[in-house]
């Protein structure tokens, strides 16, 4: 235990917050609804007066679908669009085959994402403060002062936490002294939506000169994106003119799309960066403030949000006095080693996507390999975020740490779908029992834990990661902390993961 978790108290006590968040995007805004289901007091800061308008990120992958559904925010979404092809690095991928009640390419403009956290979070009594820019922090002892301007000038609030949701520019990264190594972008693309231009769809098709991608949506707007081959990153200061990216476009297309109306456009480019660490002392990182890629296939949004559901349940235990020692630092240990391994992939994205004719045999070589089911399955299921396995080691059983499959449960009151009892927040004992008679050891074990994790008992699963399982134990972000086994390893789980139990 770090010497700023012993001095740690519950509850306010003389805080203004248990934890504030800065920056009221998706990320923000989902890490403060984990927060406020485990019981944290959250303040969310944010620069801008108003929610964001334009689409950004339009992806919602399948382990992004799933946090969704445990937290019941599926039925307020609605039925997206799906599409069933993505692609790795511009080389067309399969995801319609994905292990998941939510197969696919879940088509969400940001704008919607952003929208239906921020009635979520709000609605379970997180204080969102707009037009609040952050200036200062200052840790003490036992606390973090965070300044901030506002409407009505300077405000100071006192929190136990802070957590820096706030961009890739992070204001909070920069106060708060965090490493940030990497390297900087060496190759460009300009973005645009542009409504009344008639042109082709197209799905990263290659020119002599450059790339081109274009995808009309429902609405009559398209969405261009353009990287010239032999083009070089600029120094910006904000979004590029629509007349750069249509000038672009004209010379790898030869098409005119000038004559459009641009709704919204930016530059992005292959610049990878992450934190040297996601917590120093009381402030955290999470989402693009502790990451830095190119969105390609759609993965920093949903990066970004898996940080928050890993993070939330544990933060608000923290500060709640409920987390077992060493509960926090997880949080890096986990979701850093996950940021990685997508950087490295999105740079290796980024050498097939952008390079000329150089990578031309390299391309080819990846597309006989993306043929063979097994690398096709390998790929889809991290781009998705549905492999990603916390905690594992040599010798453990392979669905330790994994997340938990959402299957339809048979269970005495009828079918049950797993995301179900997940939605408050808790953990979630489920006892698979043949015949519909249950063992009564593993609900009396964690009967001590009942108001922090809900037994269910079902009927067992016939195939599937849970085939043959008897007994899970899975964590409140969906990810399984343990299986099968006798009472006293269940106990060790439940203390390691949930603190000591009632009364203690």
């Amino acid at each position: 235990m770090d010497a700023e978790d012993a001095e740690d108290t519950v509850g306010l006590a003389g805080m203004d917050a248990q934890v504030v968040v800065v920056g009221a995007g998706p990320v923000g805004l989902l890490l403060a609804g984990e927060l406020r289901l485990g019981g944290a007091h959250v303040v969310v800061l944010e620069r801008r007066t108003a929610p964001i308008t334009e689409s950004r990120a339009s992806t919602l992958h399948a382990r992004t679908m799933e946090i969704f559904d445990q937290r019941g925010l599926l039925g307020p979404l609605g039925v997206p669009a799906r599409e069933t092809r993505g692609h790795f690095g511009g080389v067309p991928l399969d995801f319609g085959r994905l292990d998941s009640r939510y197969p696919g390419l879940w088509k969400v403009l940001q704008v919607r994402t952003e929208a239906l956290l921020g009635q979520w979070a709000t609605g379970l009594g997180a204080d969102v403060r707009r037009g609040h820019e952050l200036t200062a922090l200052t840790e003490r002892a036992g606390h973090v002062e965070a300044e901030a301007v506002g409407p009505e000038g300077t405000v100071r609030l006192r929190a136990r936490y802070v957590v820096g949701c706030d961009g890739e520019d992070s204001t909070v990264r920069r106060l708060a002294g965090f490493g940030f190594p990497g390297s900087d972008a060496s190759r460009e693309l300009l973005r645009a939506d542009v409504a009344g231009i008639d042109i082709p769809d197209r799905r990263f098709q290659r020119f002599a000169d450059g790339l081109a991608v274009a995808a009309r949506r429902a609405d009559g707007v398209t969405r261009v994106m353009v990287h010239e081959f032999a083009g070089r990153p600029e120094v910006r200061t904000g979004a590029p003119a629509f007349a750069e990216t249509a000038a672009a476009w004209a010379r790898v297309t030869g098409e005119d799309i000038s004559q459009g109306t641009p709704l919204w456009s930016n530059a992005f480019g292959n610049a990878c960066r992450q934190a040297d660490r996601y917590r120093k002392n009381r402030v955290l990182l999470a989402g693009d403030a502790a990451h830095r890629q190119m969105p390609v296939g759609g993965q920093a949004l949903n990066l970004g949000l898996q940080d928050a559901m890993n993070l939330g349940w544990k933060l608000a235990a923290h500060v709640s006095g409920r987390a077992p020692a060493g509960l926090l630092d997880t949080y890096h240990q986990e979701r850093h080693a996950v940021g990685a391994r997508t950087l490295a992939d999105i740079t290796a994205q980024a050498a097939i996507l952008l390079g000329g004719p150089e990578v031309d045999g390299l391309r080819a070589v990846f597309e006989e390999l993306i043929a063979v089911d097994r690398a096709a399955v390998h790929l889809t299921g991290k781009i998705s975020g549905l492999d990603t396995r916390y905690g594992d080691g040599p010798g453990d059983d392979p669905r330790l740490g994994a997340r938990l499959p959402l299957h339809d449960l048979e269970t005495a009151r009828g079918p049950l779908n797993a995301a179900e009892p997940l939605r408050g927040g808790q953990g979630l004992l489920l006892c698979l029992c043949k015949d519909g008679v249950p063992d009564p050891w593993p609900r009396a074990t964690a009967a001590p834990w009942a108001d922090r994790v809900r037994t269910v008992t079902a009927a067992p699963v016939p195939d599937g990661a849970l085939s043959g399982a008897e007994n899970v134990l899975v964590r409140p972000d969906g990810h399984i902390a343990w299986v099968d086994g006798d009472a006293d390893g269940l106990r060790a789980a439940l203390g390691r993961w949930f603190g000591a139990p009632a009364g203690v």
